[in-house]
């Protein structure tokens, strides 16, 4: 080899090698992997991502760790044992585990130099084994993500630095730590904080904040599974008080229950809401009931100061939903006192019309036989039968006597309580289900809530002799009770699995119905490549005709129109009245999108018909909103939220009109955070089944 050749290949050799090297110090898995390959000493992780992005089987061979970050939390003292701390860098954020407890204090903020071994952790890699050396405070972060609370609990945010917004509900002060329960947007986290001696947390409680913090799983130890997350705040300094909690909380406007969960109350129930009334019913330290001129209401509490019926009382909480009806959660009452006390009496209702509802959460009596009692729970739970219907009563262990325990099987009890419904929520994915009631409870006060009006029949000595002769007849009545008793369970299943698939006044399908069937349709259109449209229409000024006419004109003019949308579409279509004077039209397996046009047309024209009335002939017309999808591209959420768009666009147009959604004229996705509050005030809020009024 000539000397010119010699030194371009020994060129091209060095080149190679520095290209290795590179790539090997860009992508931190290869690097490991190559000196893993080639028996080298073990490289050094000096950054926190490259910690972070390990897989578990690496995190575990304990490479050497060297970075430099900032303190975001610090523990001294995590409960197991050991001490705790995230360290942020300009990559990202890692927790360190320190065996033992730490006895210095290290404020966040504090910039070091930590030395340590890569571990696996219980649920991500962390640092292990630190050396740490504080270099300077250089204060916390700036900038930290902002990510849903759907993402924090997909676990993608890791221990990184994140900002988090909502009000917080209640705060557990323990000896080493506090927890405060956030309420996000999309649901509630707790907020972890290393307990600082001397401070109040309790101004917090209904404050609308911006918290910083690292996100910590919660995890099954057994199979390492994450199950929920939590954020752990460095203190006061990474909390931001947006909008600050009443100093006085029952000097809150009172609110009438039946309002609660009303569109008009709606913007004030990220908050606590003040309602007043008598009591009815008292678990302490767990429940409150009162009631109002409009209905009664429960809350959740851990106040145990003793109430007596009818006394009057104020409860400030915050607004939730229980099996279809509204509770307060984190509450707080006071009382009038004890001279303000006017019994309530209980209304008098049998089973069928306590199903109803329009009881809920007030006190009521029944009557009903005993079938059994639970004795799995600790509380004092009987199992009841009237006519048809199976129901339970509930009495608190702490409130139980013994002659709870001495009622008999097949006695006939009059039951006094607080009514609650449950219901089976049919829930699709759309938030369209319908929620149906398919049994109730009485919660009991005392056991003074429970008499006996007749006695079950018992053997005297002269029957047990009988027993023996009689004992296959009593086997086979019991056995034909069962029998009797389960074919009445499964047609009451099954009449109101049909109240929840069919509108009781147009006899259209029902929103649990337009969810199954609109999922099925966009997978059938994804798979053979079909399209979808939905339409969206209400009636014109139908609240004028129930206004002018009466409600008995209104529901005629209802089951009119259901009829000519059905004569106006395909035998294909499924037609869904979906609440009010509103309906949906599906329209699947389109190879020509303009037919959603035409239908649309034919509707609007077959419903511009007056309706003959009585005497009268009364005009109505209808605005059609068309929203349409190619090959399933779209969810059914965004195609329902186009079609009402588009309706919108319709109504404003006139009268008797329709209009097809574009993305061009009707942008569905708001730019920034103002107009997300503004989108999100306008549009329907179909994860809760309601829509705002037109």
């Amino acid at each position: 080899m000539s000397e010119g050749s010699r030194t371009i290949f020994l060129s091209a050799l060095l080149l190679a090698l520095v290209c290795t090297g590179s790539l090997a110090e860009a992508t931190p898995a290869k690097r490991l992997v190559r000196a893993e390959e080639a028996s080298a000493p073990w490289p050094t992780l000096t950054t926190a991502r490259q910690v972070h992005s390990l897989v578990s089987s690496d995190a575990a061979r304990a490479y050497p760790v060297h970075l430099r970050g900032i303190v975001t939390y610090f523990d001294p003292s995590t409960g197991d044992g050991s001490g705790a701390l995230f360290v942020c860098d300009a990559t990202g954020c890692i927790f360190v585990r320190v065996a033992g407890k730490l006895s210095a204090s290290l404020p966040v903020g504090t910039l070091i130099d930590l030395r340590g071994v890569s571990n696996r952790g219980e649920f991500a890699p962390i640092v292990a084994q630190p050396q740490i050396r504080e270099i300077r405070y250089s204060g916390l972060p700036a900038s930290p993500h902002r990510p849903s609370l759907a993402r924090l609990k997909s676990g993608q945010e890791d221990g990184q630095w994140v900002e988090v917004e909502g009000v917080i509900h209640s705060i557990v002060e323990q000896e080493t730590h506090v927890d405060l329960q956030l309420a996000m947007v999309d649901g509630p986290t707790t907020v972890h904080i290393v307990r600082q001696p001397g401070t109040d947390y309790s101004g917090l409680v209904d404050a609308a904040v911006r918290i910083r913090g690292n996100p910590g799983p919660l995890f099954d130890v057994n199979r390492r599974q994450m199950i929920g997350v939590n954020l752990h705040c460095p203190g006061f300094a990474a909390i931001r008080v947006l909008v600050p909690a009443p100093a006085h909380p029952f000097s809150l406007p009172t609110l009438p229950i039946n309002t609660l969960l009303q569109w008009d109350v709606a913007p004030l129930l990220a908050h606590r809401v003040h309602v007043a009334g008598r009591g009815t019913l008292q678990w302490p330290g767990s429940s409150v009931c009162l009631t109002d001129a409009t209905g009664g209401i429960c809350a959740q509490t851990g106040q145990r100061s003793p109430l007596m019926n009818g006394e009057l009382i104020d409860i400030v909480g915050f607004v939730s939903v229980e099996s279809g009806a509204p509770v307060l959660t984190d509450a707080l009452f006071r009382s009038a006192g004890a001279s303000s006390a006017q019994p309530v009496p209980p209304a008098a209702m049998n089973a069928e019309q306590l199903l109803r509802g329009d009881h809920e959460s007030q006190l009521v009596q029944t009557e009903g036989q005993l079938i059994s009692r639970d004795l799995a729970s600790s509380d004092t739970v009987l199992l009841l039968s009237s006519g048809k219907y199976i129901f339970k009563s509930i009495l608190p262990r702490n409130l139980a006597g013994p002659e709870t325990q001495r009622l008999e099987n097949g006695s006939i009890l009059h039951i006094t309580g607080i009514c609650s419904v449950q219901l089976d929520e049919q829930r699709s994915t759309l938030g369209l289900g319908t929620a149906v009631p398919t049994t109730f409870r009485i919660l009991m006060r005392a056991p003074g809530d429970v008499t006996v009006v007749r006695k079950a029949s018992w053997w005297t000595p002269v029957h047990a002799v009988l027993l023996l002769a009689f004992a296959l007849c009593i086997t086979l009545a019991v056995l034909a009770w069962v029998v009797k008793l389960r074919k009445r369970i499964r047609e009451s299943e099954e009449r109101f699995r049909h109240l929840a698939n069919h509108d009781s006044l147009t006899g259209l399908a029902s929103r649990l119905v337009l969810a199954d069937t609109l999922a099925a349709a966009l997978a059938t259109a994804q798979r053979h490549h079909s399209a979808v449209a939905l339409l969206m229409l209400d009636l014109d000024e139908f609240k004028e005709i129930n206004d002018t006419l009466g409600h008995q004109a209104g529901d005629e003019v209802l089951r009119v129109s259901a009829r000519r949308i059905q004569l106006a579409v395909r035998s294909s279509d499924t037609v869904v009245r979906v609440g009010g004077d509103e309906f949906v039209v599906l329209l699947p397996g389109l190879r020509d999108l303009r037919m959603a046009e035409r239908i649309a047309a034919s509707i609007v024209e077959t419903l511009s018909t007056p309706i003959q009335i009585g005497g009268l002939r009364v005009a109505v017309s209808a605005s059609v909103g068309i929203s349409t999808v190619s090959g399933g591209d779209l969810d059914a959420d965004v195609l329902l939220r186009q079609a009402d768009v588009a309706l919108y666009r319709a109504k404003e147009r006139g009268k008797g009109s329709y209009q097809i959604f574009t993305t061009e004229s009707d942008p569905i996705e708001p730019q920034n955070a103002e107009s997300a509050a503004e989108y999100a005030h306008a549009q329907h809020d179909y994860s809760a089944g309601t829509a705002p009024g037109r």
